[in-house]
């Protein structure tokens, strides 16, 4: 479906802006801890403000701002939340090169951190709000804009302070968020995500307690000792796979656009739980994808944290370690707990801390569809698949308000091993091109899904 003319921006002048409006809010320091997210909620005010955009700046602490921004439909379908976050990550300036804040462009990219976790997106879904009010599209519903706080320490500063407290800010029947939009290449053909479902955190302690006593006089009964042959017998150890219909639609995606060969290798992992990691490990791919795969089908554990004694000449009466575990869809701590007991034995001390929920959304919703439509009119020999999200994201505390969300930060598909910057690692950064293709396809999925 094509945008309507009148809401068609001039792309070249629109496209410099883009850059502009990340360079500004790269150059604002806003790692976390200890986040001063107000210093880019104050700028994104003075942007939206400045071109007559309702606007409003919450959160519980004055440098904990989270901006919240809307546009008024007409009210005959319920609004969309455009959701991102300010804050990013440490860094390592002597391992950069070039200054982590300081928005400086090189060869094609733009540098900083946060040039694609998330300011990015911050952008591009700022351009969205600025050009629906320069164009004066009509609109069925309102539009939000969430630029949290918080979000890479939990967001409990952030998106969560404000469905807790401010709920009615951003309410919303669908939302858009990071987690999705990226293209990659298999086999030579080349694909984009959209992230339909998100693993929900079910991290626990596992705890053992023993004899404390003098560390010159050892005993079998420590704690140390009997800690370190629990987590023992997660080497090699496997929780079951359990397929999801975003896992589904994400291997029969793929497998849709390749030759028959290969499609069958594919379509073969979807064929039984039981033989689904022998069928994953035949894939043609390289053993990065295949690990990504293997943690999709499954609830997955990973020991990340070890805590035990005071001192060096005393035995310990406990030891514990915390564990990073992910639960797929549908799974409550209650049945994943039946799973840990399976490789730690019933009488395992196990503790969970604070779980989340597990996300999946419609596979067939409007908004999906038009996700699709868009990225087919910007590169039609791509194919667009659902993703499941390992890791987590502000859509936990979102969706607490019955919002379906998706991941999709479009940016566009550059081939080479260096055409990515790492997130979350040294010299983070964006391609130009990347980013003014993202910023379009971003306002076209917008307009037409709000606008309709």
């Amino acid at each position: 479906m094509a945008t309507h003319a009148s809401t068609q921006p001039d792309w070249d002048v629109t496209g410099k802006e883009v850059i502009e409006r990340l360079r500004d809010l790269l150059r604002l320091d806003t790692r976390n801890p200890p986040g001063n997210e107000t210093r880019a909620a104050e700028y994104l005010r003075d942007v939206l403000q400045k071109e007559g955009i309702d606007c409003t700046i919450v959160g519980p602490a004055p440098d904990r701002g989270t901006l919240i921004a809307r546009l008024k439909g007409d009210g005959s379908e319920a609004p969309l939340l455009l959701m991102s976050h300010t804050d990013v990550v440490a860094v390592e300036p002597d391992k950069w090169a070039h200054d982590p804040f300081g928005g400086e462009i090189a060869d094609g990219y733009l540098y900083g951190r946060g040039a694609l976790d998330m300011k990015n997106m911050v952008a591009m879904e700022l351009m969205s709000m600025l050009l629906l009010k320069r164009h004066n599209v009509p609109l069925k519903r309102d539009v939000i804009f969430m630029a949290a706080a918080d979000e890479e320490a939990g967001g409990h500063h952030g998106a969560q302070w404000v469905v807790e407290n401010y709920p009615e800010l951003i309410q919303a029947e669908y939302a858009l968020n990071e987690g999705g939009g990226y293209g990659l290449e298999i086999n030579g053909q080349r694909y984009y995500t959209v992230q339909a479902a998100e693993k929900g955190s079910s991290r626990f302690r596992l705890s053992a307690s023993g004899t404390p006593g003098h560390g010159s006089i050892p005993h079998d009964d420590n704690a140390i000792l009997k800690l370190s042959a629990l987590l023992l017998k997660l080497q090699g150890a496997n929780t079951p796979v359990h397929f999801t219909d975003t896992v589904r639609g994400y291997i029969r995606g793929i497998a849709q656009a390749q030759p028959p060969n290969i499609a069958e290798q594919f379509l073969a992992v979807l064929a039984d739980e039981a033989t689904a990691d022998v069928a994953v490990e035949r894939l043609p791919v390289e053993d990065t994808f295949k690990k990504e795969l293997r943690s999709m089908l499954r609830n997955s554990v990973t020991p990340t944290m070890l805590h035990s004694g005071s001192q060096i000449n005393v035995i310990p009466s406990v030891a514990y370690a915390q564990l990073d575990a992910r639960t797929l869809p549908h799974w409550t701590p209650e049945q994943f707990l039946q799973e840990l007991q399976a490789i730690f034995g019933t009488d395992a001390d196990i503790e969970f801390l604070d779980p989340s929920i597990p996300l999946e959304a419609d596979l067939d919703s409007p908004l999906f569809q038009i996700i699709k439509d868009v990225l087919k009119e910007h590169d039609p020999e791509a194919t667009v698949i659902p993703v499941l999200l390992t890791g987590g994201t502000d859509a936990k505390h979102v969706s607490r308000l019955g919002t379906k969300i998706y991941g999709f930060s479009p940016e566009r598909y550059i081939s080479g091993s260096e055409a990515w910057g790492g997130i979350h690692g040294h010299n983070e950064r964006i391609h130009i091109d990347s980013l003014q293709w993202g910023a379009r396809v971003l306002y076209e999925t917008v307009t037409q899904f709000v606008s309709q």
